[in-house]
Formats: C-alpha cells, sequence, structure tokens
C-alpha cells in the first residue's frame, strides 16, 4: 500500500513546494490520476482548480466524474486522489456510487497509489467519524475506505482558539471546544487511536509505515495523554513510534 494523507492548510510557498514534490514522489511512474471531487458539489470546477494547484505534472489528472462509468474510471487509473471539501457530502457519494470497495481493493490489492488531502485524507480511516465537517447531508453509513488502521483528524491544532474581530485588534480566547475535546468525545465509544495533523503535515505511508513529514501531529488514544511528535517520525499500524 502506498499513499500520501495531507492536513491542508497549504497556503506558504514552502508549504505548496513540498506538496508538489511528495505528491511527484507518490505518483511516480503514473500516466493518469484519477481525481475524487465529491467533496464538493461544483465537480468540474474542483477537478479545473485542482489541475491548475498542482501545476506542471508528469501525469493527467482527470475527474472520476468525467467517466460515464466510475468503475471503468478506476480500472484505468494509475493513481487515485481524493481532495478535500466536505467529509459528509465525500462519503455520501462515495456510498451511493458504489465506490468504497473498489478503492480499497485498488490501494490495497492492486497498489494503486492513493492520495488524499483533509475530508480526502480523512475517509481513508476506517471511518469518517473524525471529521471535523458540518453534517450537511445524511450519510449511508460512516464506514470509509480503512486502506489505514488508525483515525485521521485533519487541521488539528493544540489548546483552544484565540481570535481578532479586526485584523489589527486584540486577541480574544473563544473559550470553545478544543480538537482534542472532540477526538475524546469519539473515543467515549471507540477504541480507535487518532493522529491530529496540524496544518502542512502529511503522513508518508509505504505498507504498514508511516513517516510525518512536513508539520507536527498528535497521537490520541482512549483515556490516555496526548503525545505529540515533530516532523520525521516514523509510525506503525497502531501508531506506535517505530
Amino acid at each position: 500500500m502506498k499513499a500520501l494523507l495531507g492536513s491542508g492548510g497549504i497556503r506558504t510557498e514552502g508549504r505548496r513546494e513540498l506538496y508538489r514534490k511528495l505528491m511527484a514522489e507518490n505518483f511516480t511512474d503514473c500516466e493518469r490520476v484519477v481525481f475524487i471531487p465529491f467533496a464538493s458539489n461544483d465537480y468540474n470546477g474542483y477537478t479545473s482548480s485542482m489541475r491548475e494547484f498542482a501545476g506542471n505534472t508528469e501525469y493527467e489528472i482527470i475527474g472520476l466524474h468525467e467517466f460515464e462509468d466510475p468503475l471503468m474510471g478506476l480500472e484505468v487509473a494509475d493513481g487515485i486522489y481524493v481532495g478535500g471539501g466536505n467529509t459528509w457530502l465525500l462519503t455520501k457519494q462515495l456510498h451511493l456510487q458504489k465506490l468504497i470497495q473498489p478503492i480499497r481493493e485498488a490501494v490495497i490489492k492492486r497498489k494503486i497509489p492513493y492520495a488524499g488531502v483533509s475530508a480526502g485524507a480523512n475517509v481513508a480511516s476506517p471511518s469518517m467519524q473524525t471529521t471535523n465537517d458540518m453534517a450537511i447531508t445524511m450519510v449511508p453509513s460512516f464506514e470509509s475506505l480503512g486502506i489505514i488502521p488508525f483515525q485521521i483528524n485533519p487541521h488539528y491544532h493544540p489548546g483552544g482558539i484565540w481570535y481578532r474581530e479586526k485584523e489589527n485588534g486584540d486577541f480574544h480566547q473563544h473559550f470553545g471546544e478544543s480538537r482534542a475535546r472532540r477526538v475524546s468525545e469519539f473515543h467515549e465509544l471507540n477504541d480507535t487511536p487518532v493522529i491530529g495533523l496540524y496544518e502542512g503535515a502529511f503522513l508518508k505511508c509505504k505498507d504498514d509505515e508511516f513517516e510525518l513529514i512536513g508539520n507536527k501531529a498528535a497521537i490520541m488514544r482512549k483515556g490516555e495523554q496526548i503525545l505529540t511528535y515533530d516532523p520525521g517520525v516514523m509510525f506503525n499500524g497502531k501508531l506506535t513510534t517505530a
């Protein structure tokens, strides 16, 4: 299994360069990468903007929606890329179009490289229940692709939120729930460990090895203290250091 899973927050030139480098490595020798735009309602616009953002690539990016039969699109794909957006929208379409099992088999059995950012990283987990997104639509099931054995919480940050109402104004504490609090609620009913990826962080996955690149990550387990790691660390499938 080969995959690249990112949190998002690719807003600086340095992060864009890292993203393009890692994507090029992940999709080495690929000619056609099928892009799954279902985390948005504008499939054409999203696919077009992704082609522009990716820049010059050795591979062609083709929207899965451009195929008359999406299963045929997966059959001819050399790589699969699932974009970010709303995880509920994405998961719903993956189920309605019966793509969960075909994508899982393509990545795990056929060894097709996978990339996912934000929602696309979230659905690489066994379920989509560690998303931060609003439930703007109903999903047939919380089950997602399950190509990795743990959960991802994208856009993770430690502690609470501070904000300012004006660009140059004073900072105020929000006092709302932290990401850690939300994940602890998941762990009230679930035992699966969760990795919270800071913005700009990626997991470079090869079989049962997961390398943290770009930024920090927090490992959260049910009933245990949160552990924070710097980039460069290697995890195994149980999110313990290799």
